[in-house]
C-alpha cells in the first residue's frame, strides 16, 4: 500500500481489500474528471517502448525459454521521462505508455513458443506469416477479453491480488512523489547490458560455467552422467531476482529431477544396451553425453508434465470459463449497454457493438490468412483452422486472465501445447499431413498462443488503470497499436536471430518452447512413432505434484527448460530472499526488496538489449569472439568470478536501500 501522496493523493485504503457491503472504490484520478491520456507524448513513447522491449524480450526468451514481464521497468522509465520533462498530471499519460508498450511482452511470448518451430523443422516461412500470425492472435486477445474486464477488475474487486498489477501501480504512484527509481533502472541497466555485451559480442569470458572443468567433475560427467551448469549472464539471474525464491526453488527442482534423478537412472539402465532406443535415435544411450539423453528422453517427460499442468489448470477453472461464457452472451444481448454516454468514464468500454464487429472481421482475415497463406486454398482445411482457433482461444482467454489475477503466471506454453497437439490430431484426421500439416499446425498454434499471451497480460494492465482512474475504453483502443507495433519487431527480430544463430545445433538459441512444440508435432504429423510413455510418465508427476500442493507448470518447466538456464534463476532468487530478511524492520526490508527488483529490471532490459544489439552487429558480419578462448575452461573460471562479482554488486546496491525511499 503506498504511504506517500502524489498530487495529494496516494492509493485509497481500499484499493486492495474486499469491499464492504455498499462501499465503493474511487480511484486516484477521480471518475468525473478528465485528464491527460491519450497525447502525442504518451503514444509516440509507448509506440517505442512496444519495439525496444519487443526486441528485448524476443532475444531473451528464444535464449533462455522466458520472456520477462515488460510492465514496470517501462512503468518505471515512464516515470522518470515525465519527471525529466517536467510534466504536469501525467498519471493517465503514463498508464497509456505503460500500456501500449507492454503489448511487447505478450506478443514475444506468442510468437517465439511456436514460430521458430518452422525453422527448426525446415520448413517453408515467410515474414508475413509471423507477423499475421502475432498480429490476429494479439487482436484475438484484445478483443475476447474486453467484455470481461468489469468481472476481472471491478466485480471482483479484492478478490485476486494482480501480482504484476500491483507492483506496476505503486511504481506509477510513486512517480508522481519523484523519479529517482529511474536512476537505479538506467545505472543497472548499464552495468548489465555491458556485462552481457562483452560476453556476446567480444567472448570476455563463457557463457556457460560448468564443473567439467575439474578433473573430478569430467570423471563425474563421462562416468555417470553427472554434471553441474549454470549460465553466468546478467539478465538470467536478474529474471530469478523477480521470479523470486519460492519458484525458482521449484523451477529448479524439476531441473534437479531431471540432471540428478532421471538422466543417472537412463545412463545406469542403458548402459550395456547394443542397438538405439526409441523412434528417431541413432546413439545407444552408453555412448550419449548427459545433454543428448535429456534432449533424446528427459525432456519429453517434461513436456507431458507441461501438458497435463494446463489440463490441471483447465478443469480448475472451469467454474470461470462458465461464468464469463454467460456475461459476454449478455452483453452481446444488450443486457448491458456499455456505450451509454451517462456511464462514467472509469467504468466505460468500446462498444460491444464494436468489438463484435472487430471479432467477426477478425475472424474473416484468419480465413483468409489460413485459406491463402498457409493451406494453399483448401476450403476444409481452412474453417477447420478457424474453428480450432477460434473455439480454444474463446475458452482458454478466462483461464489465463484469471492464472494471472491469482499468480502472476500465465500457463500459455501448456495450454498452446494442447493445441498443438489436439490442432495435430484434428488436422490428421482431415487429411492434412506431412510438411504442409506442420506448417499449418505450427502457426495455428501460433496464433491461439498469441491470444492467450494477450488476454493475460492485457487484464494487467486494465487492472492498474482501474485502480489509477484510466479510461478503460481509451486503454482498449490504444492497445492495438501497440500489438501491430511490437508484431512487426518481434517478426523481424526473428527472422535476424534465426539467420544468425539459428534455433537447433551448436550455437543456436535454446529456444526451449519452440523445440518442444517441433518434438511434439513432427512425429504426430509424420506418421511416425510418439514416446506416449515418457509423455505419459511426464503426466503423471504433475497429477502428484498438484496431490501434494505443489504448482506442477513451474515443475515440469524446470524439467523441460536445459539445467543451465534454470540453476541462476536460484541464485537469484536466494539474492532476493537474503536482501530482503536482513533486517527487523518491515519497511527496511521492504525497500531493499524493491531497490533489488529496480536492479533486476535493469539487468534484463539491459542484458536482453545489448544482446539484441551483439545478434545484429554478427548479423552484419561484425565477430570479435575467438572460440578458442570462449570454449577453453580458463573463460568458464573467469566467467564463474565475473558472475560472482554481479551477485555481490547486487546484494551490496540492494542493501543500500533507506525506507524514505
Amino acid at each position: 500500500m503506498s504511504e506517500f501522496t502524489g498530487n495529494g493523493k496516494g492509493l485509497p485504503e481500499n484499493a486492495y481489500r474486499k469491499l464492504n457491503p455498499g462501499e465503493t472504490y474511487t480511484p486516484i484520478m477521480l471518475p468525473e474528471k478528465t485528464y491527460p491520456e491519450i497525447t502525442l507524448w504518451s503514444v509516440l513513447w509507448g509506440l517505442l517502448m512496444s519495439v525496444i522491449f519487443s526486441a528485448a524480450a524476443a532475444y531473451l526468451g528464444l535464449k533462455i525459454g522466458q520472456v520477462f514481464e515488460a510492465a514496470i521497468p517501462i512503468a518505471i522509465i515512464a516515470v522518470g521521462l515525465a519527471q525529466v520533462a517536467k510534466r504536469k498530471d501525467s498519471l493517465g499519460e503514463n498508464v497509456i505508455i505503460q500500456s501500449i508498450g507492454a503489448s511487447s511482452g505478450v506478443i514475444v511470448a506468442g510468437a517465439i513458443f511456436t514460430i521458430p518451430a518452422l525453422y527448426i523443422l525446415n520448413l517453408n516461412v515467410s515474414f508475413y506469416q509471423v507477423f499475421l500470425s502475432s498480429l490476429l492472435g494479439g487482436f484475438l486477445g484484445i478483443l475476447f477479453l474486453i467484455p470481461f474486464r468489469k468481472y476481472f477488475v471491478q466485480e471482483m474487486h479484492g478478490e485476486f491480488p494482480f501480482p504484476e498489477a500491483t507492483a506496476t501501480t505503486e511504481v506509477l504512484v510513486a512517480g508522481e512523489k519523484g523519479g529517482n527509481q529511474a536512476k537505479v533502472l538506467i545505472a543497472s541497466g548499464l552495468i548489465g547490458g555491458l556485462y552481457d555485451f562483452v560476453i556476446a559480442t567480444f567472448g570476455a569470458w563463457s557463457e556457460v560455467f560448468t564443473t567439467r572443468v575439474f578433473n573430478w567433475g569430467q570423471e563425474l560427467a563421462e562416468k555417470w552422467n553427472i554434471v553441474f551448469k549454470i549460465n553466468v549472464g546478467a539478465a538470467v539471474m536478474g529474471l530469478g531476482y523477480i521470479v523470486g525464491l519460492k519458484y525458482a526453488a521449484i523451477i529448479v527442482a524439476g531441473s534437479f529431477l531431471s540432471w540428478y534423478v532421471l538422466i543417472p537412472v537412463v545412463t545406469f539402465i542403458g548402459q550395456n544396451m547394443t542397438t538405439p532406443l526409441g523412434p528417431g535415435i541413432t546413439k545407444v544411450i552408453a555412448d550419449m553425453s548427459a545433454e543428448e539423453i535429456f534432449r533424446a528422453y528427459v525432456r519429453q517427460i517434461g513436456i507431458g508434465g507441461i501438458a497435463m499442468a494446463g489440463i490441471i489448470g483447465i478443469i480448475r477453472n472451469s467454474k470461470v470459463i462458465k461464468q464469463a461464457v454467460g456475461i459476454v452472451a449478455n452483453e452481446i444481448k444488450g443486457g448491458k449497454d456499455v456505450s451509454n454516454n451517462n456511464v462514467l468514464r472509469t467504468q466505460k468500454d468500446l462498444p460491444m457493438s464494436f468489438v463484435a464487429g472487430a471479432i467477426l472481421l477478425t475472424m474473416v482475415l484468419v480465413f483468409i490468412f489460413f485459406h491463402f497463406g498457409v493451406v494453399n486454398g483448401n476450403l476444409t482445411h481452412s474453417i477447420v483452422g478457424l474453428l480450432l482457433v477460434m473455439i480454444i482461444s474463446f475458452l482458454f482467454t478466462t483461464v489465463a486472465a484469471n492464472a494471472i489475477a491469482i499468480v502472476g503466471t500465465n500457463p500459455v506454453s501448456g495450454m498452446t501445447l494442447m493445441t498443438l497437439i489436439l490442432g495435430s490430431i484434428i488436422m490428421v484426421s482431415v487429411g492434412l499431413n506431412g510438411n504442409a500439416g506442420m506448417t499449418a499446425a505450427l502457426i495455428i498454434g501460433g496464433v491461439v498462443c498469441t491470444a492467450l499471451s494477450m488476454a493475460g497480460g492485457f487484464i494487467t494492465d486494465l487492472k492498474i488503470g482501474y485502480w489509477l482512474g484510466s479510461s478503460p475504453y481509451k486503454q482498449q483502443s490504444l492497445k492495438f497499436a501497440g500489438t501491430l507495433v511490437a508484431a512487426a519487431t518481434v517478426s523481424g527480430v526473428i527472422y535476424i536471430l534465426n539467420k544468425t544463430y539459428g534455433f537447433s545445433g551448436t550455437g543456436s538459441l535454446v529456444a526451449p518452447q519452440a523445440n518442444a512444440m517441433a518434438a511434439v508435432i513432427q512425429p504426430l504429423m509424420s506418421n511416425q512413432p510418439v514416446p506416449w510413455a515418457l509423455y505419459i510418465a511426464g503426466a503423471f508427476i504433475s497429477l502428484l505434484l498438484t496431490m501434494i500442493g505443489v504448482p506442477a507448470l513451474a515443475f515440469a518447466l524446470g524439467m523441460f527448460i536445459p539445467l543451465e538456464l534454470n540453476t541462476p534463476l536460484l541464485i537469484g532468487g536466494l539474492i532476493a530472499h537474503y536482501v530482503s530478511t536482513r533486517s527487523d524492520n518491515p519497511k527496511l526490508n521492504n525497500a531493499r526488496r524493491e531497490r533489488g527488483t529496480l536492479i533486476a529490471s535493469g539487468f534484463i532490459a539491459g542484458g536482453a538489449l545489448m544482446g539484441v544489439i551483439s545478434a545484429i552487429l554478427r548479423f552484419a558480419g561484425f565477430n570479435w569472439v575467438n572460440n578458442e578462448w570462449f570454449e577453453s575452461h580458463a573463460a568458464e573460471l573467469l566467467g564463474l568470478l565475473a558472475f560472482i562479482a554481479l551477485c555481490i554488486y547486487m546484494i551490496w546496491d540492494s542493501l543500500r536501500a533507506k525506507v524514505e525511499d
